[in-house]
């Protein structure tokens, strides 16, 4: 049953099926507004602080490369931080900033995002969105994956990827390892953060798992996944030309001709995304020190801990 499938996925070992847990988060508590206030409140913070929302901004703009005027809907925005770093690191993009919350809405639609001429605040389910089909050139949904059930993220593949030309979908990295985030998340957001971090952490979604999810909807869609340091799981979910599952398409969706098993290659080994300006700090090492983008294949260990990890 899809609804019972572990979120290391089908196949995760014994250990990885303990790490998960079934609690729920102050954020998905109708019963605790006030706390839900605060996580948000921190979750800003910590992306600010480690610098997340820039992270994000490269990964997005990356998918719309070449797009003269990109329509981007951003799903599960909360207090809109990427949408303000998208207009005004891209001077054409119109954004759509969305989130299930009315109330959440309502307060992007009182501030600076509500007043800019680009952007567009309206409350969206990110399992049901109210759009026609490729109205956008890429949806997004950041840091939010782990929040819906195994079916809610087959409505999620399907709905994505019949609204925009691409589902970008960026979450932790699922590893016991990024426990050790707690004391930042206690610094960004006290204890409600701390609480609803790890709870985030022991129910994201491993690669097997969005692999398996994707193979699992009516519409036929292909995902291809990747780890971006320091902590993201980032996936790309694109949908075939005719949107249908036919009897040979395997159980992760139908792959084209020139896809490995989780991606494109080059004779790097990684994804073929090539840098832009707006090329985050955690990218692959150039002449000045910097660091650009480096991937490991699905299911690898992650790297060494570093500040910059998310909850």
């Amino acid at each position: 049953m899809i609804a019972d499938m572990p979120r290391g996925g089908p196949d995760a070992p014994r250990w990885d099926r303990w790490f998960e847990t079934s609690r729920v988060e102050y954020l998905d508590r109708p019963d605790t507004p006030d706390e839900g206030r605060r996580v948000l409140r921190g979750l800003d913070r910590f992306q600010r602080l480690t610098l997340g929302y820039r992270s994000f901004c490269r990964l997005t703009l990356q998918q719309v490369r070449g797009v003269a005027t990109p329509e981007i809907l951003e799903l599960g925005a909360g207090l809109g931080g990427l949408a303000r770093r998208l207009v005004d690191r891209h001077p054409t993009a119109r954004v759509t900033v969305s989130d299930v919350d009315p109330g959440v809405v309502g307060a992007l639609r009182r501030g600076p995002l509500g007043a800019h001429p680009r952007v567009t605040p309206v409350v969206l389910d990110a399992t049901a969105i109210d759009a026609p089909d490729g109205a956008f050139d890429v949806a997004v949904l950041t840091m939010s994956l782990h929040h819906l059930s195994p079916p809610g993220v087959v409505a999620l593949l399907g709905e994505g990827t019949r609204v925009a030309r691409r589902l970008l979908i960026i979450d932790g990295w699922r590893h016991p390892a990024y426990l050790a985030v707690a004391p930042l998340l206690w610094l960004t957001g006290g204890r409600p953060h701390v609480h609803d971090g790890l709870i985030s952490l022991r129910r994201l979604y491993g690669a097997p798992a969005l692999h398996a999810l994707a193979g699992a909807g009516a519409a036929a869609v292909t995902v291809r996944t990747r780890f971006v340091p320091p902590g993201y799981l980032v996936a790309v979910a694109t949908r075939d030309a005719d949107g249908r599952r036919t009897a040979d398409d395997g159980a992760h969706g139908r792959r084209s001709a020139d896809a490995g098993p989780h991606d494109r290659q080059t004779a790097t080994g990684c994804p073929d995304d090539r840098q832009t300006a707006d090329d985050g700090p955690h990218d692959r090492r150039d002449a000045d020190g910097d660091t650009r983008d480096r991937c490991t294949p699905d299911g690898a260990p992650p790297p060494p801990l570093s500040p910059g990890l998310l909850p």
